[in-house]
């Protein structure tokens, strides 16, 4: 039986087992939780019409709480409630609220230029891009965010960060000099141009400006706050630099915790919560290129979140989510394997599933 390997771990069917067995594949650093601190979740079932949605999506595990309680948990494809489970770009989402406690720390500036934390991309396309421009996805890089290519530069980006492997004979990269090779772009400040490289860049400005590690950081101020039960764990680079924009790996439960987080005002900043709620410029995102995948809807982006007030949500490729409504007191956080990295029929039927949720309760 052919196994998952890093050069098909993105792969159907492989991805059912590799998205959480990712630390078997990937180097990574621990994201430590505090056992002595582990936020309930007291359970309180409900009956929910959810078998033939959960097999559509190609969900490996979910855990649906309403006010603090779990009313759903499943899990699938050899996954348990112990089982961390890579989030794709909802790791963006984890980076924006490490952002918010940051920011309010006094420890990262927003509105400084990012070449004041890493001036090794002076020469770059990045040059002028604020913190905020990077966290909005608003910086003005040239970039294809296309998944299903099979060179250039999304190719080598993955390559830079350990998640495809090295042809024969070639020299291994990293991100850091990976971004060297970014030097098309136009005005920072436009429209909402999904760049995922802007959140590793932020990874690496968070770990200049806080003199720490990434993971330490995450631990400390985000993951032991929130009450996690199991520790996390992140992907890194040859060098050790964290793939902030995809690589963190959690249980659906802890996920779960941090939505919940956000509403009991836990952890993160609530003034930091209210901004993501409501700052986000919609016609900036009308501008971008995600309109598609949510067609009529009043969107916005903001801090690496997307927000449908009142509701705001991370989302990842192959269909993992956590959508937070603090004023329905829901959180839904939903781990998968789907096939195809975005799948706009998933996305849609998965919007309008939480819809019927939100609308039952």
């Amino acid at each position: 039986m052919e196994r998952a390997t890093l050069a098909n771990w993105r792969t159907a069917p492989f991805n059912k087992w590799a998205f959480h067995h990712v630390r078997e594949l990937i180097p990574t650093a621990e994201i430590r939780n505090d056992p002595s601190n582990v936020r309930a979740l007291p359970e309180a079932p409900a009956a929910l019409d959810i078998d033939p949605f959960l097999e559509e999506t190609h969900t490996d595990g979910i855990v649906v709480l309403h006010r603090g309680r779990k009313i759903l948990e499943r899990y699938a494809n050899g996954m348990d409630a112990a089982s961390p489970h890579i989030l794709m770009s909802v790791s963006k989402s984890m980076l924006g609220l490490l952002s918010g406690v940051l920011a309010e720390q006094k420890a990262l500036d927003l509105e400084r230029p990012v070449t004041d934390y890493l001036p090794e991309v002076a020469g770059t396309a990045y040059r002028g891009a604020t913190v905020r421009h990077l966290l909005d996805m608003r910086a003005g890089i040239e970039w294809d965010e296309n998944y299903l290519a099979t060179s250039g530069p999304i190719v080598e980006y993955r390559k830079a960060t350990g998640w495809n492997p090295l042809p024969p004979g070639e020299s291994p990269s990293d991100l850091l000099s990976f971004y060297q090779n970014l030097r098309s772009g136009r005005a920072h400040g436009g429209k909402f141009d999904y760049i995922s490289p802007n959140t590793d860049l932020l990874g690496l400005v968070i770990e200049r400006a806080a003199k720490r590690a990434y993971a330490d950081l995450m631990s400390e101020l985000v993951w032991k706050p929130i009450g996690a039960r199991t520790a996390a764990y992140i992907t890194l680079d040859r060098l050790g630099a964290p793939r902030t924009a995809g690589g963190m790996c959690v249980t659906a439960e802890d996920l779960a915790r941090v939505g919940q987080a956000l509403i009991e005002g836990k952890a993160v900043p609530q003034s930091w919560v209210e901004d993501i709620e409501t700052r986000g410029d919609r016609e900036a995102w009308d501008a971008g290129s995600f309109v598609e995948y949510f067609p009529g809807m009043p969107m916005s982006y903001r801090a690496k979140w997307y927000v449908l007030p009142p509701m705001i949500f991370g989302l990842g490729i192959h269909g993992q989510n956590l959508f937070v409504d603090r004023r329905k007191e829901l959180v839904v956080a939903k781990l998968s394997s789907q096939p195809a990295a975005l799948d706009a029929p998933l996305i849609g039927r998965t919007m309008r599933w939480v819809a019927k949720l939100r609308a039952s309760l």
